[in-house]
């Protein structure tokens, strides 16, 4: 069987490091695992895909379909390497009228050669599930629920299989602008590096909000502080922490901005730093989608659609500010989520209207992301995730 580790960046970044610079070269992955979610529903696509990536030279295998499923918009792989959950974006799972319908977390085992074995499917309790994530222990599933505007932790069973519920949170309320914030739409869920606490950005409501997460029963219950507000009518969307663990970053979809925020990690609390423009010049219908702190602490990225752009930013380590350093836009449209190898060396995006993934080298001086040429024919494509292959 092939040998299989999950390794995520910065983590698995620190890992390396503290074996020093021969051990960590040995130990390096000689091959990635790469699964793209999609979206399927009226297009050809038809769920998640795999394909290789040489960390050496930048290059990408043949895309192959891992598993036939509907919406896998957003993945996440658990820290074992074996087993990737995955959303189905939909709002009509079990056909529950009294709750309006409800999203799906899907459960599966990675077999030999990298496809998907379905193991089992569960409700997210809520419509439009957009983003999910795994505990730092391996034992719950949590997941945003744009639709519902609601967010749920679902049990990693023996096997890999996911429980019913065993966390659920309702957002209420909404923000000032009438056609996107008039209820509640929870855009992305994430932990901390202690897998204490949970942030879910929310869009319509302009807050993130702070849950404390028990881990052993699965359970969130709203922090003392419980919420930080984001720019009124920005839309908050998606979110990443530093590697120091001082600073956090979130991308306000609406605005086309980023937020900086330091954190105290002993409270849970975040606290605005400033906020800064993705933007070279005011775009016309322009979103953000996706923002990614390089695994040295560096550099900040956050994703256009509509410049159709990666903004890059430097960041100064000892405030957590950002300062804008160009865009790379060559051959992207309609940019989704993208993701760093665990080395910070390559970028891989999804440009969701381009139907391709593409690669970018890391200029590691700069940060500047640099063309490279290489792509891959994906429908569609929304997530990108790196599984260690050797």
């Amino acid at each position: 069987m092939a040998f299989r580790l999950l390794l995520l960046a910065g983590a698995a970044l620190a890992g390396l490091a503290l074996l020093g610079p021969a051990r960590a070269a040995e130990d390096a992955p000689k091959k990635f695992m790469i699964y793209v979610g999609t979206y399927t529903r009226g297009t050809k696509s038809e769920g998640i895909y795999r394909l290789t990536f040489d960390p050496a030279t930048g290059k990408l295998g043949e895309p192959a379909l891992a598993a036939k499923t509907a919406n896998p918009t957003f993945l996440a792989l658990h820290p074992g390497g074996k087993h990737l959950y995955a959303v189905g974006e939909i709002a009509d799972f079990g056909k529950d009228k009294k709750k309006g319908g409800a999203g799906a977390i899907n459960a599966f085992k990675v077999d030999d050669k990298g496809d998907l074995e379905l193991l089992n499917q569960e409700s997210s309790e809520g419509g439009g599930p957009c983003h999910v994530v795994v505990d730092k222990a391996g034992k719950n599933v949590l997941a945003a629920n744009y639709g519902g505007g609601s967010a749920c932790v679902l049990p990693i069973l023996d096997g890999g299989k996911v429980g019913k519920a065993a966390g659920f949170v309702q957002h209420i309320g909404k923000s000032v602008d009438k056609g996107r914030q008039e209820a509640p739409h929870a855009h992305s869920i994430n932990l901390d590096a202690a897998n204490k606490f949970a942030f879910v950005a929310d869009l319509g409501l302009d807050k993130i909000m702070i849950y404390k997460f028990d881990g052993a029963t699965g359970k969130i219950t709203l922090n003392e502080t419980p919420a930080v507000n984001t720019p009124e009518g920005g839309g908050p969307r998606h979110f990443a922490f530093h590697p120091n663990g001082k600073y956090a970053y979130v991308c306000n979809e609406m605005a086309s901005t980023v937020t900086a925020m330091s954190y105290d990690a002993e409270a849970g609390k975040l606290e605005t730093i400033h906020t800064v423009t993705t933007l070279p010049k005011a775009t016309k219908g322009n979103s953000t989608a996706e923002v990614v702190v390089h695994p040295s602490g560096k550099f900040v990225y956050v994703s256009n659609r509509g410049h159709d752009s990666i903004a890059q930013f430097t960041v100064d380590e000892k405030t957590g500010k950002l300062t804008a350093n160009g865009h790379q836009g060559d051959g992207i449209k309609v940019p989704r989520n993208f993701c760093l190898d665990p080395s910070g060396k390559w970028c891989l995006v999804a440009s969701q209207d381009g139907d391709d993934v593409q690669v970018f080298k890391v200029d590691g001086t700069t940060g500047k992301l640099e063309v490279t040429g290489e792509k891959a024919k994906i429908v569609r494509p929304v997530c990108v995730r790196f599984l260690a292959w050797k």
